[in-house]
């Protein structure tokens, strides 16, 4: 994918202010939150939406794209909210979930993007504490968080914490929940990384295969949104697709990154690890960094 020209509205928004670094600052949201709709239920629109203005945090643009522009009574609703932090725009015909989100992508004016889904609800603090987590972890590049699953299911969605954990556990699943995750929008900008079509429905988990060598990734342990399943969202429609792709990623980021994979092997058995040679002997099972630390590593080369 070409470079491309990115918030195509800073422009407009900067006409009346003097031409000094301060100003274009002041004038710019920290945050922009993507969220695409597409023939989205009125019900969880609006859960979706006022989740995201009652959040603590305020400075943030709400940027809404809808991918069904046939459906005047979805737009009637987004324009029912009287707040100049939404942006609401209509795609002038369907395109798909991969090329909406990266639309969304070129127009956010924020420093750090947070990705939501259409159906799914944040919980009120959840951009303050990405932000802040952020704004002190600066080699960090992607921040998730737990989500609580309800609906069709009910539980909460552990990953795990750190990177090398993370890195460790994306040999095999998703391990950073796409509808939680906040990301700083020059890590993708500066290495050209975008949402992939041909990945859809698991675009996510491309895209986080595709950050691993270019950035940090971090989960903070606790739920910030509440992720809504049913027989009727977009991967239980595509689960058999979604399983193919899934499996077709796997094997890249397996392969790519053999050591990684090696340890998430080894923390699917239980060991005997001896430690410092004083340390008592304790049985350690899906303990991922650990088990890490323990193999040697060398440096792999592309």
């Amino acid at each position: 994918m070409n470079k491309r020209e990115y918030c195509p509205s800073a422009k407009n928004r900067k006409q009346g202010y003097a031409d000094t670094q301060t100003n274009k600052e002041e004038n710019m949201p920290r945050v922009s939150v993507l969220t695409p709709i597409y023939n989205t239920n009125h019900a969880h629109l609006r859960e979706c939406i006022e989740s995201i203005l009652n959040q603590t945090y305020t400075d943030f643009e709400f940027i809404i794209l809808n991918d069904s522009p046939e459906n005047i009574e979805l737009e009637k609703l987004v324009l029912s909210y009287d707040d100049a932090r939404i942006r609401y725009i209509k795609n002038d015909k369907n395109i798909g979930i991969s090329k909406s989100r990266n639309k969304l992508i070129e127009l956010a004016c924020g420093e750090y993007i947070a990705i939501f889904d259409h159906d799914d609800i944040s919980h009120t603090t959840r951009l303050e504490k990405q932000v802040k987590f952020l704004d002190t972890n600066p080699y960090i590049g992607v921040v998730g968080a737990w989500a609580h699953w309800f609906g069709a299911q009910d539980f909460i969605r552990k990953n795990p914490e750190y990177d090398t954990d993370i890195k460790i556990r994306l040999t095999d699943v998703c391990a950073i929940m796409h509808t939680t995750a906040m990301i700083r929008k020059s890590v993708l900008i500066d290495n050209n990384i975008w949402y992939e079509e041909q990945y859809t429905p698991a675009e996510d988990y491309r895209l986080w295969g595709q950050l691993m060598q270019f950035t940090d990734f971090y989960n903070i342990q606790e739920v910030l949104v509440d992720y809504r399943c049913d027989t009727d969202n977009a991967s239980h429609r595509m689960q058999t697709r979604q399983t193919i792709v899934h499996e077709s990623i796997k094997l890249q980021i397996c392969n790519k990154y053999p050591m990684y994979r090696l340890a998430f092997e080894r923390g699917l058995r239980r060991v005997r690890v001896r430690l410092f040679g004083k340390i008592p002997l304790i049985k350690i099972k899906n303990h991922w960094a650990l088990l890490f630390d323990c193999i040697p590593l060398v440096k792999i080369k592309d």
